[in-house]
C-alpha cells in the first residue's frame, strides 16, 4: 500500500461542484488501495477577496494579522472537502497547519518551514482517514502557536514537505493544466506537455507554463527525493514527472533551511574570449554564435553587459581546446560589426585570456535566499580573488578568476558554505546521465516581473561586488541574473567596470534606494534602473552537447528585429534581457524555432 500526498489549488476546489470532484478523486485513489493526504488552497480567489478587505481597512495592515485573516482560507476548503469525503462514506479529518504540526520559522507572510511533527497525522491515516490538510500555513512552535503563512506558492511548499516529512511514495500536484507545458498555454497556445522534466531543469523554468509548479516546492522534492508528478484536477491525463537526482542524506529538522549550496565546482580548463565595443543592433549575438557553432566549438558562459552609448561587450568561455578556433571567428567577424550611426564607426575589439579558471557554486537552496551570492563575492574579495566576470541562474552562481587564484578560491568557498569537497565542473548537474535522443531545449520561459538595475563606474578591486548585494541581502531583496561589464574605464586614474542585475520589479525602488548612497560612499557613478524589460529564457539539460543552441536563440530575435539587452547563461540555460513590449512576441518565436508545439492545444479552465 503507498501512500500518496495530494495537492489541489484554489481553482479545484473552486465550487462545491469542484469540491465534489475533487472528494471524488481521493475515494479512487483510496479504493485502489492507497493512504492519502490531501493539502488545499483556499477556495478560487478567496485569498485576494481577503487581502481586499485588509486593504480597505488599513494602507499598511501589519504582517501578523495578514497571517491571521489569510489562513482563515485555506480552513474553508479543508472542512468542506472532509464534509464530501464523509457523505462518500470516506472517513476523512481536516486539520489546519498548525494541527498538523507545521512549525515555521518566525517570518510572518514568508516562513520557511522548520519541521513537521508527524505524529498526529501519522495516527489519522493507521486509522484509515484521509487527512485534508490546510496548506500555505504553520505556526512559529506548538507552545506559542503564533500563526505564520508560507508566501506565495505556500499550498505546494506545504505538499512536498509533508511528502518529504511522511516519506511518502509520491506526491501530486493538481493544477489547471495537464502538467508542465513547454511554454505558458495563455501566450503560446501549441505549447506542448512534457511527460518528464528534471527538478534543476524546472528550477530554472520557475515561471514556466500556467505557474503551476512553485520552486520552492521543487527545491524540496530535489532535497529529499520526493517523487513529483503534476497532473490536472480536470482530466485523467497521465501529467508530467519531475525526477530528482539521488539526494544526499539530509535531516528533516530545518527542512527548509539545509545548507543552501550543495558543492563548489572548478573548471580550469576554460578560456574567455571577449568582443568590446559590438553595435547595441539586433543580429550581431547571433551572427558570432552561429559561426562559433559552425566550427563545432561548445561555448560554456555567455555575457553580454549593459550598452554604453550604442555599443555593449560580448564575452564568452569556451575550454583551451577550443580556443583558437573561437578566437578566429571572433578575429574575422570583428571588422564587420561597425556601427552604422556612427561618421567615424570603430572598429570592435577582441580581447582573450587563456589564463582564467571557473568556480561555482551551486544548490536548490539557493532560490529566494538573497544573501547566498552576497556571501560568494564577500568570501572571495576576503581571499584575495578579484571577479573578471558573473553568472547567474536559479541554482549556481558562477565566477570567472585567475588560474592561478582557483586553488585559494576553492579553498575559501568551502569553508565558506560548508562543503567538505569540490568536484571539477562535469558540464550537467542533472545528477544522471543525459539520453541520447534528449532534446537540447525542454521549455521556454518568460518573466515580465522584473526591472533591470545598473551601477555604473564601480571601482575594480575584490569586494566591490560583495558590498552591493550585501546591503541588498539585508533588505532581502532577491537578486536574479547579475553581469559584470569587461570593459575597463579609468575614472579619476582608478579603473572601473559597471555591473548590472535584475530584480522583481516591486523591489527595484528599494534596490536603487538602499543602492545610491553606497554607491556614493565608494566612488562610484550612477544607478539606472530599468523596468521597462522582460527576460526569455530556454532552458534543456542536452544543451550542452548542442553548438549553435544559443545562436538560433539569438537570430530568431534579430529577425524579429527584436535587440538583446542583456544575455546570461548557466549550463542548462540562456536568457535574454528584452525590451518588455518585445517578451511576448521573443516567446513566440523562440517556442517555435525550437519546434516545441505540439499538435493539441490546451485550454487553461477560467
Amino acid at each position: 500500500m503507498a501512500l500518496i500526498v495530494q495537492k489541489y489549488g484554489g481553482s479545484s476546489v473552486g465550487s462545491v461542484e469542484r469540491i465534489n470532484a475533487v472528494a471524488g478523486r481521493v475515494l479512487k485513489t483510496v479504493q485502489g488501495g492507497n493512504s492519502v493526504v490531501v493539502v488545499l488552497s483556499a477556495m478560487g480567489k478567496t485569498t485576494d477577496g481577503l487581502v481586499k478587505l485588509a486593504n480597505e481597512i488599513s494602507s499598511n495592515p501589519s504582517r501578523r494579522e495578514m497571517d491571521m485573516l489569510l489562513s482563515t482560507g485555506e480552513q474553508v476548503s479543508i472542512a468542506l472537502l472532509s464534509m464530501a469525503l464523509q457523505e462518500l462514506g470516506q472517513p476523512a479529518i481536516s486539520l489546519t497547519g498548525a494541527q498538523v504540526g507545521i512549525v515555521t520559522e518566525a517570518a510572518h507572510t514568508r516562513a520557511r518551514i522548520l519541521r513537521i511533527e508527524t505524529q498526529r497525522i501519522e495516527q489519522q491515516i493507521q486509522e484509515g482517514k484521509v487527512v485534508v490538510v490546510a496548506g500555505f500555513q504553520g505556526i512559529t512552535s506548538t507552545k506559542e502557536l503564533e500563526i505564520t503563512t508560507l508566501g506565495r506558492g505556500g499550498s505546494d511548499t506545504s505538499a512536498v514537505a509533508l511528502a518529504a516529512a511522511l516519506r511518502a511514495d509520491r506526491c501530486e500536484i493538481y493544477t489547471d493544466v495537464p502538467g508542465i507545458l513547454t511554454a505558458d498555454p495563455r501566450l503560446v497556445p501549441d505549447a506542448q506537455l512534457m511527460t518528464e522534466i528534471t527538478c534543476n531543469e524546472m528550477l530554472e523554468l520557475a515561471s514556466l507554463g500556467a505557474k503551476v509548479l512553485h520552486p520552492r516546492a521543487v527545491e524540496i522534492a530535489r532535497n529529499y527525493g520526493v517523487p513529483l508528478v503534476v497532473l490536472s484536477s480536470w482530466t485523467d491525463d497521465p501529467g508530467t514527472l519531475v525526477s530528482s537526482p539521488t539526494p544526499m542524506a539530509r535531516p528533516l529538522e530545518g527542512l527548509e533551511l539545509v545548507h543552501p549550496v550543495d558543492g563548489v565546482e572548478f573548471d580550469t580548463n576554460q578560456a574567455k574570449v571577449a568582443l568590446l565595443r559590438v553595435p547595441d543592433r539586433p543580429g550581431v549575438a547571433g551572427q558570432l554564435f552561429e559561426e562559433i557553432g559552425r566550427q563545432q566549438v561548445d561555448v560554456d558562459l555567455i555575457i553580454q553587459s549593459i550598452h554604453e552609448l550604442n555599443t555593449n561587450d560580448i564575452a564568452f568561455t569556451v575550454s583551451q581546446e577550443s580556443v583558437n578556433q573561437a578566437e578566429a571567428v571572433a578575429a574575422a567577424i570583428a571588422p564587420t560589426l561597425r556601427n552604422r550611426l556612427d561618421s567615424a564607426p570603430e572598429e570592435a575589439e577582441v580581447m582573450v585570456d587563456r589564463t582564467i579558471a571557473k568556480v561555482s557554486i551551486s544548490g536548490a537552496g539557493m532560490i529566494g535566499r538573497p544573501g547566498v551570492a552576497a556571501k560568494m563575492f564577500a568570501t572571495l574579495a576576503e581571499a584575495g580573488v578579484n571577479m573578471q566576470m558573473i553568472s547567474t541562474s536559479e541554482v549556481k552562481v558562477s565566477c570567472v578568476v585567475d588560474a592561478q587564484q582557483c586553488d585559494r578560491a576553492i579553498d575559501a568557498l568551502c569553508q565558506a558554505f560548508e562543503v567538505s569537497s569540490s568536484s571539477l565542473q562535469s558540464g550537467s548537474s542533472q545528477g544522471k546521465a543525459i539520453a541520447p535522443n534528449t532534446p537540447p531545449v525542454r521549455g521556454v520561459a518568460l518573466d515580465l516581473n522584473q526591472a533591470r538595475v545598473a551601477i555604473r563606474h564601480i571601482p575594480d578591486r575584490p569586494g566591490m561586488a560583495a558590498k552591493f548585494f550585501g546591503v541588498l541581502a539585508t533588505e532581502n531583496i532577491s537578486v536574479d541574473t547579475i553581469i559584470q561589464s569587461q570593459r575597463c574605464h579609468i575614472v579619476n586614474g582608478v579603473p572601473t567596470r559597471d555591473i548590472a542585475f535584475t530584480v522583481a520589479r516591486n523591489d527595484a525602488k528599494d534596490a536603487r534606494r538602499v543602492l545610491v548612497p553606497l554607491a556614493a560612499e565608494l566612488g562610484c557613478g550612477e544607478i539606472v534602473v530599468d523596468e521597462e524589460i522582460a527576460k526569455v529564457s530556454i532552458v534543456g539539460s542536452a544543451m550542452i552537447n548542442h553548438p549553435g543552441i544559443a545562436a538560433k536563440m539569438f537570430n530568431a530575435l534579430a529577425r524579429e528585429r527584436i535587440n538583446i539587452q542583456m544575455i546570461a547563461t548557466s549550463e542548462i540555460k540562456v536568457s535574454c534581457v528584452v525590451d518588455r513590449e518585445s517578451g511576448v512576441k521573443a516567446l513566440q518565436v523562440i517556442h517555435a524555432i525550437f519546434n516545441l508545439a505540439g499538435s493539441q492545444k490546451i485550454e487553461v479552465p477560467v
